[in-house]
């Protein structure tokens, strides 16, 4: 653990010192965690020994993908999602499942698994991400409603892919009992977490019998994360659709928490993703990547450059949304954390193609993360007005971070790009 925290430290501390670099090229500081990992990982120097059934690896996995979903959440309300919720709808009744068929048959004619696994692992990587997309989602010049549609797919994805998860990976032991009440029961009780404390926290804060200081206003979002993170976890329910469910429900009703909240909540999803690329990164050893054939690597990249484009196109058929938005929609599917902790789950199961699946998910990850993040701040640009001074040239004054000439808001360090704005443009 220790040698954990050392080379964290030592990395984020390279990471701060070209983060101006990295803020006007397309160096990532995401694929510089990753790589990072690689270099200090088994096979090369040994600094980090480390393994998938290290508990630290899903451990720091869950806890990144639940920071980043709870922070996401506050970006929208309940009124945002009622008035847009065409165009997730869209990428998620049609695009989602499109993507996990599309998925499966790559597995089952590329690789050759047979229909089960195929089917699990297009499961296992069909949610995406959006940290790594973060220039694109949080550029204030990109349309509100393609922002909130990345955000919000994003969001909710992740949960609902779960219960596909669990079913292929039943079929694939030879299970039959499905447990689908139990699947239905962790879904729902997520949601219900997710709304019922932070809205009851909101309320009793906002009583005449208590009263946060100021000193004190920026963790009481957190704490609220907590007790959703803590209660969720004691009753299995979904942790991810808690973390979303629980962020929408500050942002309706405590805007004042959530402005509190805002920058310390982002810097502390920032480190938890940072601490989990980095884990990540030294479990692809070279000796990982060697065990991958030529046709792994074909199916990791046509998984990334032809699933999610022929998925979207079929989904946005006549959704008014202008060729540019489609584009960047369809590229940006980014696989992350939520993959990762799904991936684990099958590799401990203990069915026959396990490893190979696990392999399969982590090269197509690892293409993902240096793709994705490595491309989203030259798309973004693409919506900058041309007579405008360009958004990702823009500095501002305090501790290096960017701010808004508009609102003066700050942003995450995370690659140098703007939050996303409080409320989005509605979808036509």
């Amino acid at each position: 653990m220790s040698s954990v925290l050392l080379a964290f430290a030592v990395v984020l501390l390279a990471a701060v010192l070209v983060s101006s670099l990295a803020h006007r090229t397309i160096l990532s500081t995401a694929a510089l965690f990753l790589v990072a990992g690689f270099l200090l990982g088994p096979g090369v120097t040994d600094v980090l020994e480390l393994s998938p059934n290290s508990p630290i690896v899903s451990t720091l996995s869950e806890l990144a993908l639940f920071a980043v979903l709870f922070t996401d959440g506050m970006r929208v309300g309940w009124r945002d999602l009622r008035s847009a919720w065409r165009l997730p709808g869209r990428a998620l009744g049609w695009g989602l499942p499109l993507t996990l068929g599309i998925t499966a048959l790559l597995a089952h004619y590329v690789i050759g698994l047979p229909w089960p696994e195929a089917l699990l692992l297009g499961a296992v990587l069909a949610p995406t991400d959006p940290v790594f997309a973060a220039a694109l989602v949080g550029n204030e010049r990109v349309p509100g409603r393609l922002r909130q549609l990345l955000n919000v797919e994003s969001g909710v994805n992740d949960g609902l892919v779960l219960p596909f998860v669990i079913i292929f990976l039943g079929v694939s032991q030879g299970s039959g009992d499905l447990h689908l009440d139990e699947l239905t029961l962790e879904l729902a009780l997520g949601i219900v977490i997710g709304v019922a404390v932070p809205w009851l926290a909101i309320k009793l804060e906002q009583s005449r019998f208590f009263s946060a200081s100021t000193a004190y206003e920026p963790l009481n979002a957190l704490a609220i994360g907590l007790v959703v993170l803590g209660l969720a976890q004691a009753t299995h329910a979904n942790l991810f659709l808690a973390a979303f469910a629980a962020g929408v429900t500050v942002a309706t009703f405590g805007p004042r928490q959530r402005k509190a909240f805002e920058e310390f909540g982002e810097l502390a999803a920032e480190l938890l993703k940072l601490a989990a690329l980095l884990v990540f990164g030294a479990l692809i050893s070279p000796g990982f990547l060697g065990d991958i054939s030529w046709q792994g690597w074909l199916f990791a990249v046509l998984a990334l450059a032809v699933v999610r484009p022929v998925a979207l196109a079929l989904a946005f058929v006549r959704s008014r949304l202008s060729g540019r938005e489609q584009l960047a929609a369809m590229w940006f599917g980014p696989k992350g954390f939520a993959s990762v902790v799904y991936g684990l789950l099958v590799l401990n199961s203990g069915i026959e193609e396990a490893d190979l699946i696990f392999h399969l998910v982590a090269v197509t990850i690892v293409l993902s993360i240096l793709a994705h993040s490595s491309t989203d701040t030259v798309i973004a640009r693409s919506f900058d007005d041309g007579r405008a001074t360009p958004q990702w040239q823009e500095h501002g004054p305090r501790d290096g971070q960017e701010r808004d000439p508009g609102n003066g808001r700050g942003h995450s360090p995370g690659n140098g790009q703007e939050r996303a704005p409080r409320d989005a443009d509605p979808a036509p």
